[in-house]
């Protein structure tokens, strides 16, 4: 509850309907979410295409990979920061403002180098957007439905690759693909339109007053104070892990089904669509059994369905190549257990508090994903000894790890987040 006028006013995370505020909030971040992804990921989609126009090869092409995450990493550390000093959706639309620029500049790449600069302006954005969604949701939402809509948020990064697989799979080898940078932006720009509709966290709100004005740096070194050390540490080695299972799988995914495994492209898109749609799968279904189960056994459940799902369509690619159908299935069931990336949002808003909510958000999961600088590198020093397979399934170790790692953890379901600290 907070006091307004001398009248007691119920927080949006305290009622128990969802009002219009609630579906605005939600909707927008998700469309947010969708296109900030779709943005990243279609690169990988014109590795092609720039390799012949831009005269690119693949270590530069994996340096280009590596920047983008290490820029998102960044943006997401930095626009955490700002997101607790400013507010949740003043940031949400700087930084879907930076990522439509770098996305527009690359249709004007003229080189490698330009292409490099504008692919890390396009990261800095990327890194911003989810943990100021996620923030605002799990700020907003009641208790009871936090987990679900915050999976259901995470929901926008398989609907952006989809995309993301049918324009860069279908569209670009028709337009090219500065056409296809070009055309990117525009549902972006509409997103940040819209989103001056928006209502503010309330709880953000209540709690600005006694931060707001504080330099941005105190809020890293609160991080790093007693009271949040631990839980912040075991939460970037939960985030690392999941990172590098997600990474190690999708960098070159596309790559690995069209020139190993002998699919067409439109057979590839294909392959990346109904994986994706495991990806929606999990991380709409994530939610119901963490809020059922609670947080940890949810994790566990789907990190194991998906590091057995990536061996199956890696190292055991042959052993099961005989029967198609087990192929699309595993294909599937590695998607769906990808969702368990639906649970970081809730998981970790749960554990860090308001002050530093936004900052400790960003900052996990944005180092972690900036660690990934380094994934397209190995997988191209493993494949050059070995083959793609190998250095993709090194994924299912790192998933194996975030269902045993889970349970260094509290559970937090049920936790409430309205206190005035």
């Amino acid at each position: 509850m907070i006091k307004n006028n001398g009248c007691t006013i119920m927080l949006m995370n305290e009622q128990t309907k969802l009002t219009k505020n609630h579906y605005k909030i939600f909707g927008l971040s998700w469309a947010g979410w969708v296109f900030d992804f779709y943005d990243l990921v279609l690169f990988t989609f014109l590795i092609s295409q720039l390799q012949s126009s831009l005269n690119i090869n693949a270590e530069m092409l994996s340096l280009c990979l590596g920047l983008s995450l290490f820029a998102t990493g960044l943006g997401g550390i930095i626009f955490g920061a700002l997101g607790d000093k400013y507010g949740r959706k003043r940031v949400l639309q700087w930084t879907i403002i930076i990522y439509s620029i770098g996305t527009l500049l690359c249709a004007f790449s003229w080189s490698f180098y330009s292409l490099l600069i504008f692919r890390f302006i396009t990261g800095l954005g990327v890194g911003g957007e989810w943990a100021t969604g996620q923030t605002y949701i799990n700020e907003t939402f009641p208790d009871k439905l936090r987990a679900k809509f915050g999976a259901f948020m995470q929901s926008g990064a398989p609907v952006g690759v989809i995309i993301a697989s049918i324009v860069g799979g279908l569209i670009t080898p028709v337009i090219g693909w500065r056409a296809t940078f070009l055309l990117s932006i525009i549902p972006a720009i509409m997103v940040i339109f819209v989103r001056r509709y928006l209502n503010e966290s309330d709880v953000w709100l209540e709690n600005r007053d006694k931060y707001v004005n504080k330099n941005i740096f105190q809020e890293f070194k609160l991080l790093l104070t007693k009271e949040h050390r631990k839980i912040f540490l075991i939460s970037l080695i939960l985030c690392i892990f999941g990172m590098s299972a997600y990474w190690f799988t999708y960098s070159w995914l596309p790559t690995y089904l069209e020139n190993e495994r002998g699919l067409a492209l439109v057979g590839t898109t294909l392959g990346i669509v109904l994986i994706q749609c495991g990806d929606f799968a999990g991380y709409t279904s994530f939610g119901f059994v963490a809020e059922k189960l609670g947080r940890r056994p949810a994790f566990t459940i789907y990190s194991f369905i998906m590091a057995i799902s990536i061996s199956m369509i890696t190292i055991c690619w042959n052993q099961i190549d005989a029967i198609p159908d087990l192929i699309l299935v595993f294909m599937f069931l590695t998607g769906f257990g990808t969702g368990f990336f639906g649970g970081f949002g809730s998981l970790f808003s749960e554990l860090f508090p308001t002050k530093i909510r936004n900052t400790a958000v960003g900052t996990v999961f944005n180092l972690a994903r900036g660690a990934q600088f380094v994934t397209p590198v190995i997988i191209t020093l493993v494949a050059t000894y070995f083959d793609l397979s190998y250095g993709i399934a090194i994924a299912a170790i790192f998933a194996l790890l975030v269902g045993i790692w889970i349970w260094t953890f509290p559970e937090t379901k049920g936790t409430v987040i309205n206190e005035l600290d």
